[in-house]
């Protein structure tokens, strides 16, 4: 892959960063009694704001033109994402930042396997990065389901927590499962999305306006929802201070910031390089939950969140050796077009 910059990984770190801080305030803003589509309405109103003047601005001088193929194509990606956003938030709400930071690393094994079901994605049983990318996928979504239907003895918990009876256990766990289903479906539609943005990027390589678009269209529909299911408009108010800071914080940093970067270093870099940094928001939502939340981790969400990771590296590896085989079979194929070219040619192609 070569030396890489110094500037996309610190905008790595800090992207990863942002999407941990994002899962961690929805998660106090909604129990708080927000509702999650009032919540990712009003985040993404405020990231499109924000997006407007800085991707005109960043892309003035190379702006493609916008035709109504092109915004169909991001109304698309507006509308899975919708549908992404709402379904994080709610197993968010269900369970906790913690479990969703371990599922997230299921989304390049769901890629894996719609990229297959759609053919975009070759498997040849005796490449090793193949049977990589085949067991990581099987290793991944078998942590997913560790990390659900197993939460084991609590490891670390501050000491306010409570003993919980035998009926709220019973409710506490079925929430779990709920959010780690409603978790599982987000990372589904979060490789949807980044299957058809690769295609739309092809189309239109001006990165922040499609993040722009995608944030527009996002908030555009999740108000036609929220006003249809939300009628009491008691439900919009920003009372207490705290979710007026969790869609503030979403707004500027978790969507327009941590999209925007992670869209700008998938454009720069590729995805290998962009997907290497995703564990890191399980170790910073744990340090974080436990500290200042008062979230429990437990022994499940260790054990599966290993496997997950594991099965996650498993995956990219088997991608990141498959783009090398690709360039050195471009490079030879030059190297031997260039042999069969008269020799003069070669020499001027070379100068």
């Amino acid at each position: 892959m070569g030396k890489v910059p110094a500037l996309p990984i610190v905008g790595m770190v800090l992207a990863e960063s942002a999407q941990a801080g994002l899962i961690i305030v929805s998660k106090v803003a909604m129990s708080n009694g927000m509702s999650n589509l009032i919540f990712l309405c009003y985040s993404n109103a405020l990231a499109a704001l924000i997006l407007l003047p800085i991707s005109l601005a960043f892309h003035r001088s190379e702006r493609p033109p916008l035709t109504f193929s092109t915004l169909c194509w991001f109304f698309l990606l507006g509308l899975i994402g919708f549908m992404a956003q709402f379904f994080g938030y709610a197993g968010i709400n269900l369970s906790s930042p913690t479990l969703s930071t371990a599922m997230l690393n299921l989304i390049p094994a769901f890629t894996f396997i719609l990229a297959v079901i759609f053919r975009m994605e070759r498997i040849d049983g005796r490449s090793s990065s193949s049977l990589a990318k085949i067991l990581g996928t099987i290793v991944s979504i078998s942590g997913a389901f560790i990390v659900t239907l197993y939460k084991g003895p609590p490891l670390l918990m501050t000491s306010s927590t409570d003993i919980l009876s035998h009926n709220q256990l019973f409710l506490e766990q079925s929430n779990w499962v709920l959010g780690g289903m409603c978790i599982a479906l987000n990372c589904v539609l979060t490789s949807s999305w980044l299957i058809v943005q690769a295609s739309v990027l092809e189309k239109y390589p001006a990165e922040l306006i499609m993040v722009f678009y995608y944030c527009f269209f996002v908030a555009i529909q999740s108000v036609v929802v929220s006003l249809t299911v939300e009628r009491d408009l008691s439900a919009w108010e920003l009372k207490p201070k705290i979710r007026l800071i969790a869609v503030l914080y979403s707004g500027v940093f978790g969507s327009a910031f941590q999209v925007g970067v992670c869209t700008w270093c998938l454009h720069r870099t590729g995805p290998v390089f962009v997907a290497m940094f995703k564990p890191l928001g399980i170790v910073i939502t744990v340090f974080v939950g436990v500290t200042f939340l008062g979230d429990t981790f437990y022994l499940g969400s260790l054990i599966g969140a290993i496997v997950i990771v594991i099965g996650f590296y498993s995956v990219m590896w088997g991608k990141a050796k498959e783009e090398k085989m690709d360039d050195d079979a471009g490079a030879r194929s030059v190297a031997s077009s260039k042999q069969r070219a008269p020799l003069l040619q070669s020499h001027i192609e070379e100068i």
